[in-house]
């Protein structure tokens, strides 16, 4: 059968091995290590991926010395414990033709958290702070350089002892090898400093070290980043003098480039790039790397649909593409496009509302859309339904799109009704903020589910008690979502105030004067600040936590904030909304009580979170078939819960 994408779809040379196709899942942490191992959910995990076709899957950081826990949760490789869950591992990735590395990782500086609550001493080559995590790290002896490099062969030999195919020095993101590259965090004036060439040593010994203790067969990459997007970066040229140095010098075999550091928020940013940025936006510099070095290049950076990828190997920027996100989102994303089922891929949107997000809270990562990933031993394989049932989902959004879904893919005969003219709920609004577009993708991506499943779906009927007696289902879902939430305050009848779903509708005349009152601190506050600024509008941002966007993804939240300060948003914490009149509106901060007063205002934009819809289930109190709520229809969260209790429920009744 001919793909539609030749190029993403032919072979690969790598060292010794040849990827099937050119389409990788790089490390990512999934949260998935079992005390510092390989377990059971990350063998599932990582298969998964490999069953859906990847061509090469890359295991998340693992540490190559005692001093490398960065976080709580980080998977090991400094001791041979780790071995028998690594060969678990590459046997079941291997049963499906896909080729497996691991990633040898260091933090340096870049110390996340500790393993007990206190703050561990940090190691670096110099001691010079980091911006993000404030640490100030402990400059590494000659001794334990010497230490880490042994480290870095010894865990290589490990990943090699468990029949991986090679792995992957991570000098990316402003890690450790990356600050030794860094004239203005090195400042040694030894032999590992002073000098590019002498700022080079580590990363020299540390591939020197891997091949004596490997040999030549075992595949040897290194991820660096080529643009760090930071104030203080490492030039761009001088990671390119680095990689052809060591590529010259026989170096590795392959270069994985992304973007970003760890090292300050404005860089971190671009460790996840969220749908604010454009897709494949890293390739520009991954042609830059082609031309000077002569091994494959793999190229990372929100490349989520295999036409991005193809384009990006058919202009010869790189050799193989990372769709690590595209394949949480869509494990089968690699088969689906070799068939030309590109209608059926879901879509990553880029959210990172539930993998990096996930990391982030210490949790195992997921994908809004796509509950199933990092749940695949509870969830990853359908069960069919004992018994058919006739099945009555009330609400097209997230939570009832995915009931409907999984209960048909079950075998029940599923109807869904929605009052609206189209599906997607709230999507249908959370797509109009700035930046957000792509948003609309997760309403697109759960109706083809539904599709595919053969749900039926009535439009423009809203779901009463006498609808449900007409129809006599088994079993009914009440999705019905959520309306916007109006708290009582002082002078609410008389104020000048509107609420998002209004402002987001165009239903009412704003004014030039704009005072948001965010009490949720999430993206529809911030959002709605970047669209009225953008509009013209002087908007001053109330938010009833301790920072804006609170709640959101840290890298979607640093980058928002970043687009408000430009734009001359005034944001304020810990204001607590109180009242309005006129032109005047009234807050407490939110700990100390005192007034916070703010005039000349011509509209009061009401953030103040959701209210469930349950007419439905009221309604339905004493009707003998079985009845679920779910979603916002049973409380007011995110698109996550929605989604998630969409598929609890397909899987249940």
């Amino acid at each position: 059968m001919k793909t539609p994408f030749p190029r993403l779809f032919s072979p690969l040379q790598i060292g010794s091995v040849t990827l099937a196709n050119r389409i990788v899942s790089t490390g990512h942490d999934t949260g998935l290590a079992s005390k510092g191992l390989v377990g059971d959910d990350l063998v599932a995990y990582q298969e998964a991926r490999a069953k859906g076709g990847a061509g090469l899957i890359i295991v998340q950081v693992a540490t190559v010395h005692e001093t490398a826990k960065f976080s709580n949760h980080v998977l090991t490789a400094h001791t041979d414990d780790c071995i028998p869950g690594y060969r678990r591992l590459a046997a079941a990735v291997h049963a499906c033709d896909t080729k497996i590395f691991g990633q040898l990782f260091h933090p340096g500086r870049e110390i996340m958290e500790g393993q007990d609550g206190s703050i561990p001493a940090a190691y670096a080559p110099s001691a010079v702070p980091n911006e993000r995590f404030h640490v100030m790290p402990v400059p590494m002896s000659v001794r334990m350089i010497e230490e880490v490099v042994d480290g870095y062969a010894a865990a290589a030999h490990r990943l090699q002892a468990a029949g991986l195919d090679g792995a992957e020095i991570v000098a990316s993101h402003g890690y450790l090898p990356a600050q030794f590259l860094h004239p203005r965090v090195n400042l040694r004036t030894d032999d590992y400093g002073g000098s590019p060439a002498k700022r080079l040593r580590f990363l020299r010994e540390v591939i020197a070290a891997i091949r004596a203790a490997t040999g030549p067969r075992f595949v040897l990459g290194l991820r660096i980043s080529g643009e760090e997007r930071d104030s203080d970066p490492l030039d761009t040229s001088q990671v390119l003098d680095a990689c052809r140095s060591l590529d010259q010098a026989g170096g590795p075999d392959y270069f994985s480039v992304v973007a970003g550091t760890s090292a300050s928020l404005q860089g971190a940013i671009h460790i996840v790039p969220p749908m604010a940025y454009e897709n494949a936006y890293v390739a520009p510099f991954a042609a830059a790397m082609k031309a000077v070095v002569s091994k494959p290049i793999i190229v990372a950076g929100r490349i989520n649909q295999p036409q991005i990828a193809e384009g990006v190997l058919v202009r010869g920027e790189a050799d193989a593409c990372a769709m690590t996100r595209a394949m949480i989102a869509d494990p089968l994303m690699a088969r689906k496009a070799k068939a030309g089922r590109t209608d059926d891929i879901r879509a990553c949107i880029g959210c990172n509302q539930a993998c990096i997000h996930h990391f982030h809270r210490g949790y195992p990562i997921s994908c809004i859309q796509y509950p199933e990933s990092g749940r695949e031993i509870a969830f990853g394989k359908r069960q069919m339904a004992e018994r058919k049932k006739r099945v009555l989902v009330a609400g097209g959004g997230p939570a009832g799109m995915k009931a409907a879904a999984v209960l048909a893919e079950r075998g029940h005969a599923v109807t869904l009704y929605d009052a609206g003219r189209q599906l997607g709920g709230q999507v249908l609004l959370a797509q109009l903020l700035p930046g957000r577009a792509e948003f609309g993708g997760l309403a697109t991506n759960l109706l083809r589910e539904c599709e595919i499943h053969g749900v039926t779906i009535v439009k423009g009927t809203m779901v009463d008690r006498a609808l449900v007696e007409r129809e006599q289902p088994d079993a009914v879902v009440v999705a019905t979502g959520a309306k916007p939430r109006w708290p009582a305050f002082e002078g609410r009848e008389e104020a000048n105030a509107v609420d998002a779903w209004q402002v987001l509708r165009g239903e009412r005349n704003i004014g030039s004067k704009v005072v948001i009152a965010d009490w949720r601190s999430d993206w529809i506050g911030v959002g709605l600040a970047e669209k009225l600024a953008r509009e013209g509008c002087q908007v001053r941002l109330m938010v009833d936590a301790v920072m804006a966007g609170e709640q959101m993804p840290w890298y979607v939240r640093d980058h928002t904030m970043g687009v408000l300060a430009k734009l001359g948003v005034e944001v304020r914490t810990y204001a607590r909304l109180y009242g309005a009149d006129g032109t005047t509106a009234y807050f407490q901060h939110a700990t100390s009580g005192e007034p916070i007063v703010l005039e000349d205002m011509d509209t009061l934009v009401l953030a103040q979170g959701h209210e469930r819809e349950a007419e439905l289930e009221t309604a339905l109190e004493g009707w003998e078939g079985e009845v679920e709520v779910i979603g916002d229809a049973l409380s007011p969260r995110t698109a996550e819960e929605a989604v998630l209790e969409g598929l609890k429920v397909g899987t249940t009744i």
